[in-house]
């Protein structure tokens, strides 16, 4: 245990007389020294305040999935579920979306981001299922970001929920956010930003981080007005507003 020591006075710098307690144990914004050993703090602790946490993308099956997680692109997950509470129950299969007209899915889709994009995406991506893998969606990286709309973030997501596979980490803009702010990484792209996580983080978090993290993200370490004085991770992030003027995922001062 550390027992912080009150400061005696002393006839030197009124500045010294400003705190009458020394515990730099205490200090918000400090990280810990390794960036692994920083990773382990995060986990640890997200896992305690978000004990449930899961994807919260809606599906059924493997194709339901790639579906959801390609609308999901710039479009927030409550949006999708919306959507595809509907869409899942008029499509039923990789044929029937392939075979579908793409004014008709486009129009199912409008109420999504790129949904004209999307639905073309998807109806590519139906096709190859059905010609080249039998109707079934790949299970392996390569073959997964082979499809249209799928890149690797996608394909993470559908291997890690569809398949039981872990072989990333997936980064999505709470991730790259977050990460960032704590001190994780200094990347910018969301691959690099992976390879970094994936060097740190012990693989049988990878899956659980992705999600801790959106948690977070949704809850307290918002993009614009993180609360920082109600969050569990204040202590080592080096992003905290009490502590540090600059918000560490833009690089920009805290406004």
């Amino acid at each position: 245990m550390v027992i912080c020591s009150p400061v005696v006075p002393t006839p030197r710098a009124d500045t010294e007389l400003l705190k009458s307690v020394e515990c730099p144990e205490r200090r918000m914004g400090t990280p810990r020294e390794t960036r692994s050993e920083q990773a382990e703090v995060v986990v640890d602790r997200l896992e305690a305040e978000y004990p449930d946490s899961t994807i919260s993308l809606r599906y059924s099956n493997r194709v339901e999935l790639l579906i959801a997680v390609v609308l999901s692109a710039q479009c927030t997950d409550e949006r999708v579920n919306s959507v595809t509470a509907d869409l899942f129950e008029k499509y039923d299969g990789p044929e029937e979306y392939a075979a579908t007209d793409q004014e008709e899915l486009a129009e199912d889709l409008n109420s999504v981001t790129y949904y004209n994009n999307k639905a073309q995406y998807i109806r590519e991506a139906c096709q190859l299922i059905v010609d080249e893998h039998d109707g079934d969606v790949p299970d392996t990286m390569s073959e997964l970001t082979e499809l249209p709309g799928v890149g690797r973030k996608t394909a993470n997501v559908v291997l890690q929920h569809g398949h039981d596979i872990v072989e990333g980490i997936v980064v999505d803009t709470h991730v790259q956010r977050i990460a960032r702010r704590l001190g994780l990484t200094e990347e910018n792209r969301p691959e690099k930003i992976e390879a970094d996580l994936m060097e740190i983080v012990r693989d049988e978090h990878w899956q659980a981080l992705t999600h801790l993290l959106i948690d977070h993200g949704r809850a307290t370490c918002t993009a614009r007005n993180p609360d920082c004085s109600d969050c569990v991770l204040a202590e080592v992030c080096p992003s905290e507003k009490g502590n540090s003027d600059i918000d560490l995922a833009s690089g920009e001062p805290w406004s």
